[in-house]
């Protein structure tokens, strides 16, 4: 396994804390469109962004390749990609625990069917009545390990 150095880390996980931090920054701030840019900040400042992505990485492990492979993508990401994503998320917040777990069984088994029957079960989901999702979700259960649908933003790849 390679070693990788904290400068590093450090600057991949930068922009992920800057998308967390400067939302919540820039709202406490009472809408002070001129707060500095980054090379302006304290240490202090700069030490208050970055923290809570150091105590994620310090408390977690074996995460630190998820971490380190999330903040990698967003940094290649483009301003509407990142918008995507960022919508992505928030409405996967606020789905239920049983549409989550619907979508989570979807995507496992579509993950391991051909594009052409992927598509049939999206038009056949589609017709589905709540009713019927509950029973398909019963009968098609994601394992528990079932991988978590990629953002909006991501391409999805055949299998």
């Amino acid at each position: 396994m390679p070693t990788i150095r904290f400068p590093m880390i450090a600057t991949a996980l930068l922009p992920l804390a800057l998308a967390i931090a400067l939302p919540a920054a820039a709202q406490s701030a009472a809408g002070d469109a001129r707060l500095p840019a980054w090379e302006q900040l304290t240490d202090a400042q700069r030490e208050a962004l970055i923290a809570p992505i150091r105590q994620r990485w310090n408390d977690n492990p074996d995460k630190r390749g998820h971490m380190l492979a999330h903040a990698e993508r967003w940094r290649e990401m483009g301003p509407e990609q990142r918008e995507r994503a960022r919508h992505g998320a928030e409405r996967w917040r606020q789905l239920d625990p049983e549409k989550r777990e619907a979508m989570r069984a979807l995507y496992a088994r579509m993950q391991s069917l051909p594009e052409a029957e992927r598509q049939a079960l999206r038009e056949q989901w589609e017709k589905m009545t709540p009713e019927q999702r509950r029973a398909w979700v019963k009968a098609n259960p994601a394992p528990p390990d079932a991988p978590k649908p990629p953002r909006r933003s991501e391409p999805q790849r055949d299998r």
